[in-house]
């Protein structure tokens, strides 16, 4: 019997693996990252996916939960999940607070029990979370007329699953968690192709119809009733810029969308504007400025009050 010789590398791994600790000491270095734990310093993107597959399945348990649960054990069930998730969440929060502190020259030690309230306000918010998404659930088997059932729009409507996730992420962003938040945003958005930024404040009974390429800005505000198809922007116009050049970050420059609007597919809305209550945006439509109460704005008008057809330098 003979043996095989043990396999060689042929890819120079020793100096590759070098060259790569050279890099990250480089970066290290022109970022001041002395103060690094030397341990995971960051919130996991795998961990927060699971996270969230738990509160999702402790929302909608009979429908997003397990297949075998049955409706005798759902308490159990929920409790259980959520007694996992909220576990796992409170480790990550205090990973981000932790990191913030360093990065900001502050103690660490109060980071326990922040994460900690942070975590039980998440919890008590479960409970609002999940009437305001019976709305929205709603509001899509209502407007759509292909939908048979509150179920199927729940089980199978991209636009009904980014929902969930930013409910959940803009409370956390509420919370002074914004980098859980972002990546529980960019989770839906990999999942869905809806990029809402968990900053948006949006209403009850929100329905995104077919949804691909929507784009919702981080200080967008959309009220109640509101419809949007796919392609739909609510975006920035311009960027204010310090004397340095820099961005100033958290300024308002998102749109302001009132109760009962319907945006249709294409639609691109930039800069701190208002679309009045009540109003019909068209399909293509390119707007960069408020509109009053039950307008009905097609592509034609808008190219009308349009001063220049080409683009703004970004979203």
């Amino acid at each position: 019997m003979t043996t095989k010789p043990a396999a060689q590398s042929h890819w120079n791994l020793d100096e590759v693996v070098a060259g790569l600790r050279e890099q990250r000491a480089r970066w290290r270095e022109a970022r001041h990252r002395s103060l690094d734990s030397g341990g995971r310093e960051f919130p996991a993107r795998d961990v927060m996916q699971t996270i969230m597959d738990q509160l999702c399945g402790a929302l909608f348990p009979m429908r997003l939960g397990p297949a075998e649960l049955r409706a005798e054990s759902e308490d159990y069930y929920v409790g259980h999940t959520l007694d996992t998730a909220l576990n796992a969440l409170y480790n990550q929060v205090q990973l981000e607070l932790s990191y913030t502190a360093r990065q900001q020259g502050r103690d660490v030690a109060e980071v326990p029990q922040q994460a900690r309230d942070i975590t039980d306000a998440f919890a008590a918010y479960l409970p609002i979370a999940r009437g305001l998404l019976d709305t929205d659930v709603e509001a899509a088997y209502e407007g759509d007329p292909a939908a048979r059932s509150v179920d199927e729009v729940l089980l199978c409507y991209p636009g009904v699953m980014a929902v969930i996730y930013h409910r959940l992420a803009h409370k956390l962003y509420r919370l002074e968690a914004p980098l859980l938040a972002r990546i529980i945003a960019e989770l839906s958005h990999s999942a869905t192709g809806i990029d809402i930024h968990p900053g948006a404040q949006i209403g009850s009974r929100f329905f995104i119809d077919h949804g691909t390429g929507v784009v919702i800005g981080e200080t967008a505000v959309i009220g109640d009733h509101v419809r949007l198809y796919q392609a739909v922007t609510l975006g920035a116009k311009r960027f204010a810029a310090a004397e340095d050049g820099s961005l100033i970050k958290g300024q308002p420059r998102h749109p302001i969308v009132e109760d009962d609007v319907v945006i249709y597919a294409g639609a691109t809305i930039l800069g701190r504007v208002t679309i009045g209550k009540g109003s019909s945006i068209g399909g293509n439509v390119w707007l960069t400025r408020s509109v009053p109460p039950g307008s009905n704005i097609t592509q034609a008008q808008s190219e009308q009050h349009s001063p220049s057809a080409s683009p703004p330098p970004g979203f």
